[in-house]
């Protein structure tokens, strides 16, 4: 029997060391599905329950195994239903290759069925490589420049196969005119700057006498060349939310998140330093950095497009982190640990206790932060966890301390609704032999995470730990916007965009061999935690939750959170139209201020 193209592309990825393809099935690449067939579905075809979750898992399985992820869909819907979870991998730099159908050949340009102008709609999201296959011979090369382009620069790649030339023949490219062969691989590298450009960084780094340093994403690989560099330099680590897991938060001087989403010690950290290095991060809220003329900067970047982006650096050192700090490392001098090392460390055991109050106060039914926080103690060391956009974030960024092995992400550039569920299915597969826990909102999980649970059922037998746990955040509100209405614009809850239906997540669970509980006092939760920790299948909670506990933002002053309650009273109404006074009293006791936790500016006047 023949090799056709669709046959030669399964084989390619196979040689590329693809083991998964998360995909849903179309007319549009039949030919595909025929090869996986006849390949005996290796590499593994993953069946999502929508394409935009194929490639949510395909990023969760890059994002938490390291390797490139790989998604299918066909021509027409499927290839635009893949965009949303595309434009996560790419602006979080996440290695994706997209493998999409397209309609016959001859009917291109005739307004056919499903016809869509494809390299048009994929020349942003995949704009470092984007190709349409239209003769065999555009193969192993295609591919190979897909797979290499993706590692390379941490970025979405696509490859467009009309349905004719999947049924073709495959013949290789030729040693002729215009025929382009290829090879497979692409070997690993760690550059790093000019010895000049590390010793400039030296001198800054050295004058400093209040360091504090940011790291993200890519300092994961540098964990112990951080740790260093913080011990030498006194400094205090704050790490943007992408980074949540590259240094544990047991280290005394890591001072948490950074951002709207942070802590109080990672914002005054930046306010009060006089010396930054930003490493393998490009956080993008300025306003939580230092004053523009009050800090001399180091940046440490792969990318060099990354650089010198959000502050001004004096140095910006393009290079791999860990082999970049290897360098710098022998030109520091040691400071001493003095009273800004003392401070840092004193402000961030202040902050674990602020929020073990606030997790205590009372809410009705439950205080969603509590439910988080209850959580933490219980984690297994080699966890990994998703967070959804929303307000679980908040309580995922402030309440959950990493440390271990654990693992942990979030569509952090993007912010999109929905990936919580199906990133933790696409991190079972990276790793089946460990646990993973997904935080989502009651908005994401009616938008994705109920029918992707249909996708653990139908999987979880054949992972070697079958936990899988879905924590929802019940609080029938569009939270996180709701509360940037009222923060931001002064207005009130509006019912008929925010007031979602209440759902029963647990029994949908239950209905398709799940398992699942619902939670509805506080007594209860962490009972619930530790008997989904302990099931023999994936397992959803249903935790009813007080929309309204405020994810107040560290920087906020009492003055701004007051005007926050004001809103709250002059026009939010509840379930049945009235006026929700009530609300004041349970707002103010989350207000700065209210725990330990006092707003900038105060600290001297108390």
């Amino acid at each position: 029997m023949s090799t056709k193209v669709s046959d030669y592309v399964l084989q390619r990825l196979r040689e590329w060391d693809v083991e998964r393809v998360f995909a849903y099935a179309g007319d549009g690449i039949n030919g595909l599905l025929a090869a996986w067939g006849r390949a005996d579905n290796e590499p593994r075809f993953i069946q999502a329950r929508h394409e935009e979750m194929a490639a949510f898992e395909a990023v969760g399985y890059a994002k938490f195994s390291g390797k490139i992820g790989v998604c299918a869909a066909t021509s027409g819907p499927g290839a635009i239903h893949l965009l949303n979870g595309l434009y996560d991998a790419k602006l979080d730099h996440v290695p994706v290759v997209a493998i999409v159908g397209q309609t016959n050949r001859s009917a291109m340009g005739g307004s056919y069925q499903q016809e869509v102008d494809l390299l048009s709609l994929y020349k942003d999201v995949a704009s470092e490589f984007c190709e349409m296959v239209t003769v065999p011979e555009q193969l192993p090369n295609v591919i190979d420049r897909a797979m290499r382009t993706a590692y390379a620069k941490r970025t979405v790649t696509a490859v467009i196969i009309p349905a004719d030339v999947q049924e073709l023949d495959y013949t290789p490219p030729t040693h002729a005119f215009k025929m382009v062969p290829s090879s497979l691989g692409m070997s690993s590298y760690a550059p790093v700057p000019a010895s000049a450009d590390i010793e400039r960084a030296a001198d800054v780094l050295n004058a400093g006498e209040k360091v504090a340093i940011l790291i993200g994403q890519g300092a994961r690989g540098a964990r112990p060349e951080v740790e260093e560099a913080a011990d030498v330099l006194g400094a205090g680590v704050a790490k943007a939310l992408l980074g949540k897991d590259a240094l544990p938060d047991d280290l005394p001087y890591v001072t948490g998140s950074i951002g709207l989403l942070g802590t109080r010690p990672s914002y005054e950290l930046m306010q009060d330093c006089d010396t930054l290095l930003v490493i393998g991060s490009s956080f993008p809220y300025t306003q939580f950095l230092p004053e523009l003329d009050q800090a001399r900067a180091v940046q440490i970047d792969i990318d060099p497009f990354m650089v010198g982006l959000r502050y001004p650096f004096e140095v910006n050192l393009v290079g791999d982190a860990s082999a970049t700090l290897k360098a710098l490392l022998p030109l520091l001098k040691r400071k001493k640990h003095g009273d800004w090392r003392k401070k840092i460390e004193k402000d961030a055991a202040r902050w674990w206790e602020v929020m073990e109050r606030r997790a205590a106060v009372d809410a009705d039914p439950i205080n969603p932060e509590y439910v988080v926080h209850a959580l933490d103690a219980l984690l297994p060391d080699d966890v990994m966890l998703a967070a959804d956009s929303g307000s679980a974030a908040n309580w995922y960024a402030r309440h959950v301390r990493m440390r271990g092995r654990m693992r942990g992400s979030l569509s952090g550039t993007l912010a999109t609704m929905g990936p919580g569920v199906p990133y933790v299915i696409g991190a079972k597969f990276a790793h089946p032999d460990r646990p993973a826990i997904a935080i989502v909102g009651d908005g994401a999980m009616q938008m994705n995470g109920m029918a992707e649970l249909i996708t653990a059922a139908k999987y979880w037998p054949e992972w070697q730990d079958p936990r899988l746990i879905v924590a929802v955040l019940n609080n029938q509100d569009l939270n996180q916007v709701t509360w940037e209405m009222r923060a931001m614009s002064g207005a009130p809850q509006f019912l008929p965009s925010q007031a979602i239906p209440d759902v029963p997540y647990a029994d949908f669970a239950r209905s398709i061999g799940l398992g699942g509980v619902r939670v509805e006092k506080p007594d209860q939760v962490e009972a619930a935690w530790r008997q989904a920790l302990a099931a023999d299948r994936p397992f959803v909670i249903d935790f009813r939750t007080d929309p309204a506990v405020p994810p107040i933002p560290p920087h906020a002053t009492r003055e701004q959170a007051e005007a926050v309650v004001s809103s709250i009273v002059k026009g939010d109404s509840d379930r049945g139209g009235m006026i929700k006074q009530g609300i004041k009293a349970k707002v103010q006791e989350f207000l700065p201020g209210r725990h330990g936790d006092d707003a900038p500016g105060t600290q001297e006047e108390k």
